[in-house]
């Protein structure tokens, strides 16, 4: 829960916090056309009969190694962007063998919110039904939220997400709701309750990395280390990892590098999925 008497809109609004986010946007927009342009791809693959029900598959130049498959789910508050901006991400555990996805979805206010974490739900299950493999769900900002809802949904499901790594997410959303960010999503306190991962009783089994920049706000800080200690109490194996110097639009760079630790993390994460 957000401590009373701070800037709700200051601490939630990441491009008025960066004002060279236009900068960044542009620069991914950039690097995933060029990583698209080499990768061994499969683009645009149809999980569901929506417009926006696609995703795209990179593969590992070399090979894959035969473990889980990374689901990669942008961000934009659940209301803006698109895969289109994220293929680059996908390097760096490209080159360390594993296979990525990056899905589309639905945004606000065109689906609510709870449709879009069902949108993922599929996603995910057409996944699993093509690889035959497990997932490691991970997602930059309101991706970070629905990777949290993949790891955190109920059973029965075929193969349920056991390890996840919520890059700057979202998990109380309660304090978004009086926030100019609200206005897509249409959020009502009582449904902002019920689509926070924080709410939810935790997850039997699986690992857990959250990470965030060392220069997001207070906010985000605090959400990361909420559901570290959450669910760690519930008995996950979690890890929370602040990238030094960081900022919101640039936390999630090192994910197109093979050597970086958020790499070596979603590769540690694979081998427990």
């Amino acid at each position: 829960m957000a401590a009373e008497g701070i800037d709700l809109e200051a601490e939630y609004n990441n491009r008025a916090r960066v004002p060279e986010h236009t900068v960044h946007i542009a620069g991914w927009q950039r690097d995933a056309a060029a990583y698209r342009a080499e990768a061994r791809s499969e683009l645009d693959l149809a999980y569901g009969p929506g417009e926006r029900h696609r995703l795209d598959l990179f593969h590992p130049r070399t090979g894959d190694a035969g473990g889980p498959v990374v689901l990669f789910i942008h961000g934009g508050y659940w209301q803006a962007l698109d895969k289109s901006f994220s293929s680059h991400l996908a390097r760096g555990a490209n080159e360390r063998g594993l296979t990525v996805a990056v899905p589309n979805y639905t945004l606000a206010p065109t689906a609510t919110l709870a449709e879009i974490v069902s949108e993922m739900e599929a996603a995910a299950d057409f996944l699993v039904r093509r690889m035959g493999r497990p997932l490691v769900a991970t997602g930059h900002s309101a991706g970070g939220h629905l990777a949290a809802c993949l790891m955190a949904r109920p059973a029965p499901q075929t193969m349920p997400v056991r390890a996840a790594m919520p890059i700057s997410g979202l998990f109380d959303l309660p304090p978004l709701v009086p926030t100019s960010l609200n206005k897509a999503l249409g959020l009502t306190l009582e449904e902002a309750r019920r689509l926070s991962p924080l709410e939810w009783t935790p997850p039997e089994f699986g690992h857990l990395v959250a990470v965030v920049g060392g220069a997001e706000s207070g906010e985000f800080l605090r959400q990361s280390k909420a559901i570290v200690e959450r669910w760690g109490k519930g008995g996950i194996a979690t890890r929370y990892y602040e990238v030094p110097g960081a900022h919101h639009f640039d936390v999630i760079a090192g994910l197109a590098e093979p050597a970086d630790p958020l790499v070596d993390f979603v590769v540690e994460l694979a081998a427990k999925a």
